[in-house]
């Protein structure tokens, strides 16, 4: 299914698989738990210092399907983070 542009959805690839991403209050919601922090500015802080795992559940916060594939290269990962979170401003 190609990506709702109006809502803020992206397509990227990750592991060889298309994944539709999309910045929503769930998924940020998600991302404050995983990180143990609360607000959008400790939350934006919290990203700039991600591990791999943080990378994984933040690419699976994003996810329109929740399924993100295991094996995701680093640069496709945080490209597809900085799409998703471009593709959010419109």
């Amino acid at each position: 299914m190609p990506p709702n542009r109006a809502r803020g959805e992206v397509s990227a690839t990750l592991g060889g698989r298309s994944v539709r991403l999309c910045v929503t209050l769930g998924g940020l919601a998600a991302m404050e738990t995983h990180f143990g922090v609360s607000g959008f500015d400790a939350l934006a802080e919290r990203l700039k210092t991600m591990g791999p795992g943080d990378l994984m559940a933040v690419l699976g916060a994003l996810a329109v399907d929740g399924e993100v594939p295991d094996k995701v290269g680093v640069g496709e990962g945080i490209a597809a983070v900085v799409a998703a979170f471009e593709a959010m401003h419109g």
